[in-house]
């Protein structure tokens, strides 16, 4: 019997049920309250603090028991990547950065309340790099070789409600699954969810949203269709409500929605339910508006279970000669592939690292992120979605592998990691499609189409809202995988016009592209020090694309150096050199050709990055201008060098005899000044500049901040040549989580608390403490002054 009745406003909770949500706290638009004994709702604790970690192997019988001493080992805080903390050696694997792998194991000790017994209890990892076993008070758990992909126990039967519990985790990332740094431990949130036996299940719910005509920009209602899994591990069949309110932007309730469903003992049922919503706010790259479902379960009429599921409004579309549309809007995909790493943390960054890092690709105008070549955190597709960024979600393998690349025989039979990435993510507006692989080298053979195939299967049965495609990097015309949604082209440019010929109905883009080396403020290549010359670029990867209408987009390899991969030199290079920005985010002066292509902020900037060049007096330097101005006027000291016209796509050049002083490059549109750049001659380095874009952290202990350090002259212009050693000094209950400073060839510890600048800057990271307060950093360097700098901890 339904116990709800429809208005004109959309299904409304009736009588003793509206009661009972709101006795809960649930029937208003503020946030969920404390748990408690009366409304034994989900509730969830993070386990990322005080864990016991030991490099090496042992005994697994005695680490595993609850008597093992564990006293003496090192206490760590997750998320933790161990691999980041060794030292680099020429005889270690180096494309993955020189580094050590090595076998570690972690041990916690932590408390289960008494009031958990009878309920489900998850023991919930993120993800752990790679190939981990885990215990609990003794007794195995499982076995889970993915490094990419979330996983979790259900503890309730070894765990020791009023007492204390001990985890064990043995991790092993020496079998590797890619070909860059992958580093190696518990790198994302470990979180311990106690909930009834009655519940919404793991990624249980699914918000899709349909807007007529919203192709073509029209935006009058929103049909959604709400998908709930409802669990039940109990011993007997359950009857219950699912009620399920949606949430508007603002953080209105809009409608409310119920349905009963039963449940049978150990099993699970879907619920489907229907809503339209009046002028929706669509999420858009200008404005990503985001809703939220709040799903509650209700048992005998009172609240057992609820879950909150953040969702967007937006219509998406391909076309194979006009490319991508949003909301009606036609858009080029301006994206970048990147790995997840970061300088100073390894694989294990803090969530508040990613909208940090998706802003500074959003600067120079690039609008989409490819997750190369994994499932991300779930902590950045947040980031996409809150500030507007198209993603190209990958899996990792094509099948069951994790080989690195799928070999001939290859199964298919288990693809849940696929499954994870899926109705992990599908809730996400900023996902716009899934890819299942990277140049896999059975793409061109039948084997890997019917891998293909059946991932396909398995894609569709969670999410079929969005186009499924791969990178693939040759093989298009064969009888290989040949049935994607949309085809993906890494590199291979020249054969663009080939490809979309053979297939005039699919969709193309460019998957993989514009892979240029070089080395942040270095004008020549030095193979000694693994450093490339700047002027060592290429607009072939971009041209092609934005040249093709029936080309969608493209993401450019890559947004961020990365670790490992070390090319084109390898030794002494830890690092890659493709970024448009280096390890640290610091941009290289590739990433204005991309700003002067994607962004219609005026911009100019010039190239090289300074104007000190002793002993080159009168010598010829080549000056380069990207800019998104129609003409740019270069002028030396005040003298014009002549004003030129911006061809299309491209970037202009002088021959510019060197003297010291002052070179001004002007940007005009109409006649019209709308932008201008000046290097001047520096002087020598005299003093410590530190900028952050924010000084205010939580103090919940995860939260952290990049800090920029340029070493300055006595006039505060940033001095590119400095090296200067930097010491980091931190008073306050926070932490130097890392530091970095670009150079793809320093074997200096990313851990440390002192970093050489590189070509004039270098950074580091603070994280917070758990107790709110006044935190001060100050960076010091023989014969400079020093600087510092203040955050609050709130």
């Amino acid at each position: 019997m339904r116990v709800f009745t429809k208005t004109g406003r959309g299904l409304q909770i009736a009588g003793p049920v509206l009661m009972a949500l709101a006795i809960a706290g649930l029937a208003s638009c503020s946030s969920l309250p404390p748990k408690s004994t009366e409304t034994p709702l989900r509730e969830q604790t993070l386990l990322d603090a005080d864990w016991l970690f030991r490099l090496g192997d042992g005994s697994q019988t005695e680490i595993i028991s609850a008597s093992y001493d564990d006293k003496q080992w090192e206490r760590v805080h997750l998320p933790h990547d161990y691999v980041l903390e060794g030292s680099y050696s020429f005889t270690n694997e180096g494309k993955h950065a020189y580094l050590p792998l090595q076998v570690a194991w972690y041990r916690k000790h932590f408390f289960v309340p008494q009031a958990d017994e009878g309920k489900v209890l998850h023991l919930e990892f993120g993800g752990i790099y790679r190939d981990s076993q885990v215990w609990l008070n003794g007794q195995f758990l499982g076995r889970h070789p993915s490094g990419y992909t979330g996983f979790y126990y259900d503890i309730a039967k070894a765990a020791r409600c009023g007492a204390e519990n001990i985890i064990a985790v043995r991790v092993d990332p020496r079998g590797f699954e890619g070909h860059w740094y992958e580093g190696g431990g518990i790198y994302r949130h470990v979180y311990l969810t106690d909930m009834a036996p009655l519940h919404v299940a793991p990624w249980g719910t699914y918000a899709i949203s349909e807007v007529p005509n919203g192709d073509e920009g029209a935006s009058a209602e929103a049909k959604l269709t709400l998908r709930t899994m409802v669990k039940n591990d109990g011993a007997v069949p359950a009857q219950c409500q699912v009620v399920s309110r949606i949430m508007g932007p603002g953080g209105k309730l809009l409608t409310t929605l119920g349905d009963e469903l039963r449940v049978g003992s150990d099993d699970q049922q879907e619920v489907v339910q229907h809503a339209v919503l009046q002028h929706p706010r669509l999420w858009s790259l200008q404005s990503p508006q985001l809703y939220q479902l709040h799903t509650t379960i209700l048992q005998d009429g009172r609240p057992v279970d609820s879950t909150k599921t953040t969702f967007g409004i937006r219509t998406i579309r391909f076309d194979a000669d006009k490319g991508f549309f949003l909301n009606g809007q036609h858009i080029e995909i301006q994206g970048a592939a990147n790995h997840q790493d970061f300088a100073g943390v390894g694989i294990a960054v803090p969530d508040s690292l990613q909208p940090w890092r998706v802003k500074r690709l959003k600067e120079m105008g690039c609008n989409g992120w490819r997750t190369a070549h994994n499932p991300p955190d779930a902590s950045l597709l947040d980031a996409c979605d809150r500030l507007g960024m198209l993603v190209m979600e990958e899996n990792r393998h094509l099948g069951d592998s994790y080989l690195g690349h799928s070999p001939t025989g290859t199964s298919y039979t288990n693809l849940s990691d696929l499954a994870f990435m899926v109705q992990r993510d599908r809730n996400h507006p900023s996902v716009i499609m899934w890819s299942l692989c990277n140049e896999e080298g059975l793409r061109g053979k039948r084997e890997g189409a019917r891998i293909f195939s059946a991932m396909t299967e398995v894609v569709h049965r969670f999410d079929k809202t969005r186009p499924i495609t791969c990178a693939i990097n040759g093989s298009w015309l064969t009888n290989g995988i040949n049935d994607e949604d949309l085809i993906g082209v890494n590199y291979h440019a020249r054969d663009y016009d080939a490809i979309h010929r053979a297939n005039p109905h699919r969709p193309m883009f460019g998957s993989e592209a514009a892979n240029n080396k070089m080395t942040r403020g270095q004008y020549i290549s030095d193979r000694t020090n693994g450093w490339v010359s700047c002027y060592n670029l290429s607009d072939e990867g971009w041209v092609p694309v934005v040249t093709r209408p029936s080309m969608a987009g493209s993401y450019t390899w890559t947004g961020f150096d990365y670790k490992g991969e070390p090319n084109p030199y390898g030794w002494p290079d830890v690092s890659n050199n493709t970024g448009l920005m280096d390890v640290c985010g610091f941009p290289k002066d590739k990433y204005y050709y991309f700003e002067s292509q994607w962004s219609d902020r005026p911009m100019v900037h010039l190239m090289p990055d300074r104007w000190n060049w002793p002993g080159q007096e009168g010598q010829s330097i080549r000056v380069i201008a990207f800019s998104n101005a129609r003409q740019v006027e270069l002028s030396l000291n005040g003298q014009s060098l002549g004003i030129k016209t911006m061809p299309p796509h491209g970037h202009l050049e002088w021959e510019v005899p060197y003297q010291p002083g002052r070179l001004l490059a002007k940007g005009y549109k109409d006649g019209k000044v709308v932008a201008a750049e000046t290097l001047e001659t520096t002087g020598a380095p005299k003093r410590i500049l530190l900028s952050s874009d924010r000084k205010t952290l939580h103090a919940d202990g995860q939260d952290a901040v990049v800090v920029s350090v340029s070493i300055v002259d006595a006039q505060g212009r940033v001095v590119r040549a400095a090296d200067n050693r930097v010491c980091f000094q931190l008073t306050g209950g926070a932490r130097i989580l890392g530091v970095g400073n670009g150079n793809p060839s320093d074997h200096d510890p990313d851990k440390a608390h002192e970093r050489n600048a590189f070509n004039g800057q270098c950074m580091a990271i603070v994280q917070s403490g758990t107790v709110p307060e006044v935190l001060r950093l100050t960076a010091t360097s023989p014969g400079l002054t020093s600087a510092s700098m203040t955050f609050r901890s709130r």
